[in-house]
């Protein structure tokens, strides 16, 4: 069992995380404050064998953490920021951090990074992943959708929409994120045309449309694909 401190104040975020990286046998710990994190560090640091840690936390700078784990703990750390200045990227990489992924991304990328890494610091764990099989499933070659192996007969923008719900599955998409990312929806005067999209698709993979298991809507946000 591979065991991650996780210093993120995104709590939804955390909870995605947290779930996802369970399935191949790694345990998280998150902390919300970066000082909470810290004391608790100080006592605990040999139990965990990574840590990925925000730039962007109440009250201390992460780069400011980065820093102090760096010079007193043999922790590996993954930056996770939405951060996007090179300057940041840099000067984590620059203090000691072993990797920087920018927000937003697959949780899948962060599994293989943790790995990785792992690896790199010759960490004598053993990774077993848990044999788990996803509900939904993209053939982007095909253009397919596949619900527990069954083909879903898709229009075109239910694919586009559906397919980036695949892509991050577990975070939020927005309207505007739709728009962005589909062919099909070019000004945000076919906005009002999305929601009619997503019940036509709740009609094809939820048991109850009226009661979404998968394709949920967070209010004021978006939507979210979970399992």
């Amino acid at each position: 069992m591979i065991k991650i401190a996780m210093v993120e104040d995104d709590f939804e975020l955390a909870d995605v995380l947290t779930q996802y990286l369970k399935k191949f046998n790694i345990e998280v710990d998150n902390f919300e404050d970066p000082f909470l994190a810290l004391s608790s560090l100080a006592i605990h640091h040999k139990e965990y064998d990574l840590v990925i840690l925000d730039l962007t936390l109440p009250g201390l700078d992460g780069l400011e953490v980065c820093k102090e784990l760096v010079t007193k703990y043999d922790l590996p750390i993954i930056i996770s920021s939405a951060r996007s200045d090179i300057t940041d990227k840099v000067t984590a990489l620059e203090l000691g951090a072993d990797d920087y992924l920018p927000k937003p991304y697959d949780p899948r990328e962060l599994e293989v990074r943790i790995k990785t890494i792992l690896r790199r610091h010759n960490k004598e764990i053993h990774v077993v992943p848990t044999k788990t099989k996803e509900i939904f499933q993209l053939d982007e070659e095909k253009q397919e959708i596949t619900k527990n192996g069954i083909y879903i007969k898709l229009t075109q923008a239910e694919y586009q929409i559906m397919s980036l719900m695949c892509k991050r599955k577990g975070f939020i998409i927005s309207r505007y994120d739709i728009l962005e990312n589909s062919e099909l929806f070019s000004s945000d005067e076919q906005s009002g045309s999305i929601a009619v999209i997503i019940n036509r698709i709740r009609n094809k993979i939820e048991d109850d449309p009226k009661h979404p298991q998968y394709l949920t809507t967070i209010r004021g946000m978006g939507y979210k694909l979970v399992e």
